[in-house]
């Protein structure tokens, strides 16, 4: 039975997220499966995954071959890294303390950047929401200044009817009397 270790599909229209399964190669996409070894979310920002890293060697190292896009995950998460030095150490190239050696050095470098990253992108993010909140604030300031123009120009449009009113009112006023 050939092995394949690949993503099936869960989620709805237009969110995507997937199961990383090691299934039989004959068997559906999403169908019948022999374990799940994690999940891969690629809506989020980084992408999200969720491996079982023990379970995930084992079955690299038994034979089960990963999907491209699995076998791209597994690089990143290290399973590809650790089957290789595992490999070394069973050729006798150098001894099992070596190959951790070599593999926490990996995994302590990968971090770094990402939290590089991370840290750069979360400056970004604060950054763009500081440009975001000055621009509003100016919009709503030079809204503030129309209204108080507009409202300005209601008052004293409402000044010169009352004070036409009023003259209006006055001659009337002085007319009345006269006719008596």
């Amino acid at each position: 039975m050939a092995t394949k270790i690949r993503l099936a599909r869960h989620g709805h229209k237009d969110y995507a997220y997937y199961h990383i399964v090691v299934a039989d190669s004959r068997a559906p996409r999403d169908g019948k499966f022999i374990e799940r070894i994690g999940s891969y979310n690629p809506n989020t920002n980084p992408a999200t995954v969720d491996l079982n890293f023990e379970r995930a060697l084992y079955w690299v190292n038994v034979g089960a071959q990963p999907t491209d896009t699995v076998r791209n995950i597994l690089s990143r998460e290290g399973v590809m890294l650790m089957k290789h030095l595992q490999g070394g150490v069973k050729k006798g190239a150098f001894d099992e303390v070596t190959a951790q050696k070599r593999f926490d050095a990996w995994k302590a470098e990968k971090d770094a950047k990402l939290g590089k990253i991370s840290a750069e992108e979360l400056q970004k993010v604060q950054k763009l929401a500081k440009e975001r909140l000055a621009a509003e604030v100016e919009a709503n300031k030079q809204k503030a200044a129309e209204l108080a123009k507009k409202r300005q120009e209601a008052l004293e449009a409402e000044a010169a009817a009352a004070a036409e009113a009023a003259q209006a009112d006055a001659p009337a006023a002085e007319e009345a009397p006269a006719a008596e």
